[in-house]
């Protein structure tokens, strides 16, 4: 196991609210390029008119993909934000239900507020970095020490 320890002092916290028809993933891309965020972690819950999820599939080294294009409640969704070859990378994953109450979810590649997504974005003081896993092909948080 590696540790690293990121805030032991106070830390900056963000509510982000999108409006509809405002794509999730862009937008806290923005915000994090913009407030220059280099280690951050999120909560976010809502709505979305569209959504695309994405399945981690080892064997292609690619994410399969379900788009669902219906009004879906945002039942949980968090992430991290970290660096990868100095761009800005979030990592989401989402839970969302139909109107049957059934629940779909996985890795968040796309997501359509409607009518809004509130996101709480907590700051780390630390610098956190993504580099490619060779094994997995994946860019994975690396912690030196």
């Amino acid at each position: 196991m590696k540790y690293k320890l990121l805030n032991n002092d106070t830390q900056k916290t963000y509510a982000v609210i999108l409006d509809s028809g405002e794509e999730a993933i862009n937008c806290m891309q923005k915000f994090a390029n913009n407030k220059r965020l280099n280690a951050a972690h999120f909560t976010a819950i809502g709505a979305f008119s569209k959504v695309t999820l994405g399945f981690f599939d080892f064997s292609i080294k690619d994410y399969r993909k379900t788009i669902l294009t219906e009004q879906l409640e945002v039942l949980s969704l968090m992430g991290d934000i970290a660096r990868y070859n100095e761009e800005v990378k979030t990592h989401a994953h989402v839970v969302v239900g139909k109107r049957d109450t059934s629940a779909h979810g996985g890795h968040l590649i796309e997501g359509i507020a409607h009518p809004t997504l509130e996101i709480i974005i907590m700051e780390s003081p630390a610098y956190l970095e993504r580099k490619m896993d060779d094994a997995t092909g994946i860019p994975l948080i690396s912690i030196n020490e």
